[in-house]
């Protein structure tokens, strides 16, 4: 699936601003289909009120299932309150190995992971300064997204951004212009628990060059 996604945002970043098949300015995006719950990988960052499962080799009173509270903090023995929201849970785990071998104990071994999570997930990829799946409580806009993975890079091209939602079983697309959402001259559209949004942007585009150029789409939205 993901490989596809991306092929098909090859097809549609063709252009150094706008241009191919995908229609800007969509006057109603839809809501998708029912989000499904966020994937647990690698790439999640972790949200509040997310259950983390951690382990530490040989303190097992160090290790258990932590929530994470309101403030995006876990309260963690011997430490008090660590800050994990935002971050992945290899961000997590480094950060504990150090604040637990600067006082407590001598290289210790740290595995963090999330055991539960009552939120929605999104995947902010392309020209984006950290691209990943971001955890979210509900609808929210593309800039909020975008913002999310720490904004566009020095290479995007923020006039070209497509987001693709599954509607009705159906994977549908929409292009969006950051530049004129930011200048107020377009509404920022919500996005919702499942989009994968792609920033365009030339050397992130030249990275998948090699991918197959084109599949179709179930649906594209009509523009205005």
């Amino acid at each position: 699936m993901w490989a596809a996604i991306i092929a098909a945002a090859v097809t549609l970043t063709g252009c150094a601003s706008r241009g191919g098949p995908v229609p800007y300015g969509v006057r109603n995006f839809g809501a998708p289909s029912v989000p499904t719950a966020a994937d647990l990988n690698q790439d999640y960052h972790v949200g509040a009120r997310d259950v983390l499962t951690i382990s530490v080799f040989r303190v097992p009173t160090l290790s258990g299932d932590m929530q994470v509270e309101a403030n995006g903090s876990i309260i963690m023995p011997l430490l008090g309150p660590v800050p994990v929201m935002g971050k992945t849970t290899l961000e997590v785990a480094a950060d504990l190995r150090q604040r637990l071998g600067e006082k407590y104990l001598q290289s210790p071994e740290v595995q963090v992971s999330v055991k539960a999570s009552p939120r929605l997930r999104i995947t902010v990829d392309g020209a984006v300064t950290s691209g990943g799946v971001f955890s979210i409580d509900g609808p929210t806009t593309l800039m909020q997204a975008v913002a999310m993975a720490k904004g566009t890079s020095d290479t995007a091209n923020p006039r070209r951004v497509v987001v693709f939602r599954t509607i009705d079983g159906q994977r549908m697309a929409a292009a969006f212009d950051l530049t004129d959402i930011r200048r107020g001259l377009n509404p920022d559209p919500v996005i919702y628990g499942d989009d994968i949004i792609i920033v365009d942007g030339d050397r992130w585009r030249s990275r998948f060059k090699d991918v197959v150029s084109s599949i179709p789409l179930a649906a594209l939205f009509s523009p205005f």
